[in-house]
């Protein structure tokens, strides 16, 4: 098996190299990480690379990029961090909504790009898309000014003010 997937590796660098990409194999271990939050199913991959750097993502309920890391203590406060605060959220009544509302955001990126890349799309829909997330953006800031706050351990980077 090894044997057969350092051949396809080699097939891909050298169609990836005709492209004009400069390809670097690192070999690394991936995990696989489930949790049942009240029947909600939270999923994570990592992998770790020869450097020994950690490379971090959720899976489900909907995907979510954490990032890159040094040691695998930084990855599992991530991961419990994440859970704790998945399992307050499971006790809001609209908790079903917001994994919606996450799946439907994570689909409208992925539907975007491929209006972007596959269409040649007349500037006043840019526009208008450019609007409307502007106001989903607003409305968010002005949900968190009016909502209470329930989990304190750590700060939330991406509503930090910029």
């Amino acid at each position: 098996m090894r044997r057969f997937m350092g051949a396809e590796i080699d097939k891909q660098k050298f169609l990836l190299k005709q492209m004009g990409a400069q390809v670097e194999v690192i070999n690394s271990f991936m995990c696989y990480v489930t949790f049942n939050v009240k029947n909600t199913e939270i999923a994570y991959c990592y992998n770790v690379n020869k450097k020994g750097d950690y490379f971090l993502e959720r899976i489900k309920p909907y995907p979510e990029v954490a990032g890159t890391f040094k040691s695998e203590e930084d990855v599992i406060n991530i991961i419990y961090t994440d859970i704790e605060q998945f399992k307050n959220a499971t006790e809001s009544h609209d908790f079903s909504l917001f994994i919606d509302i996450n799946k439907k955001v994570s689909k409208s990126v992925r539907e975007f790009e491929d209006l972007y890349l596959y269409y040649n799309v007349p500037h006043e829909y840019t526009e208008e898309i450019k609007k409307k997330i502007d106001e989903i953006q607003k409305l968010i800031k002005k949900a968190k000014s009016e909502s209470k706050r329930v989990y304190f351990k750590t700060e939330p980077k991406a509503l930090e003010e910029k």
